[in-house]
């Protein structure tokens, strides 16, 4: 049985949205929903349980983060596997089934992803490599990598190298659609999830302890979910994020590679490239009201 964790922040209308997609859709495998509501105060958390009785209502007196509320679902839930699903998604098939069945199929396998989409068709670039001092010179001097032929470099560097098209590991995958299984949470620390972060970084973070213990990480093509990303932060705050997830990339890449050398070249490469980048989106966002991704 899959236990499917869901956190709600003041989102009521689109985690509702979540929430009846996942019984439309959900039909291969056994399921059970628990729904966190992270201290919301748009409305009364009980008013979900007028549209979805059967879901396991987890209210929160304090907002956790997505890491600390993931981790009370967990808590609660009695499934073989997990899966962390975003209240701002919406499933159109039957991709818990379908993501499931792949996972179990798969020696080793630790954590599967499936293909996202944005409301508009365009590809959310979910299959990722770890940032190294390598990765961010590549993706600094580009014309280096267009000049490898697409099978290479879409593996080498993922993201939006990768047009998401076929199935493959990754070194993480976004946390918006995470399945896992419940056995590789009982061997992590605490036997929980790491929440050390409020928010953001923490998908990266998890993969890297559960690659760590000798996992796999997965992206599965052969399905795919819309992911309206965002839907619970401000235009304007989504830049500020920037610094945060910033911050993490750091905090992460000591954890793998000490602060040593290799840390010191990598802060340097990494911070100077993305403040340049987060000074451009200012500048456009200012001028245009646009954010540009």
């Amino acid at each position: 049985m899959v236990s499917v964790i869901i956190v709600n922040y003041n989102t009521f209308q689109l985690t509702s949205a979540c929430l009846q997609s996942v019984y439309d859709h959900t039909k291969g495998v056994a399921f059970e929903v628990i729904l966190v509501d992270n201290a919301s105060s748009e409305c009364d958390p009980a008013d979900f349980l007028t549209s979805f009785p059967s879901i396991q209502l987890v209210s929160s007196k304090k907002n956790l983060g997505f890491a600390g509320g993931n981790n009370l679902g967990i808590k609660a839930a009695t499934g073989t596997h997990y899966l962390l699903l975003n209240s701002d998604t919406l499933l159109t098939e039957d991709s818990i089934a379908k993501s499931y069945h792949f996972l179990v199929s798969k020696e080793r396998a630790g954590v599967v992803g499936c293909r996202q989409i944005f409301p508009d068709g365009k590809i959310h670039y979910v299959a990722r490599r770890f940032r190294s001092i390598g990765w961010e010179l590549l993706d600094l001097f580009r014309f280096i990598i267009y000049m490898m032929p697409y099978e290479k470099r879409s593996q080498l560097m993922l993201g939006q190298f990768f047009n998401n098209e076929k199935t493959c590991e990754a070194d993480w995958v976004n946390g918006a659609f995470f399945m896992m299984p419940a056995a590789v949470v009982r061997e992590l620390p605490n036997q929980k999830l790491d929440d050390r972060f409020f928010m953001y970084g923490e998908d990266v973070l998890w993969c890297e302890q559960i690659k760590q213990l000798g996992y796999r990480i997965f992206f599965y093509a052969d399905t795919t979910i819309i992911h309206i990303s965002g839907a619970s932060t401000a235009l304007k705050k989504q830049l500020q994020l920037r610094k945060v997830m910033i911050r993490h990339e750091l905090a992460i890449m000591a954890r793998r590679k000490g602060k040593g050398l290799y840390y010191l070249i990598f802060a340097m490469l990494y911070v100077g490239k993305e403040y340049l980048r987060y000074l451009i989106k200012w500048c456009v966002f200012y001028s245009t009201g646009k954010l540009i991704k």
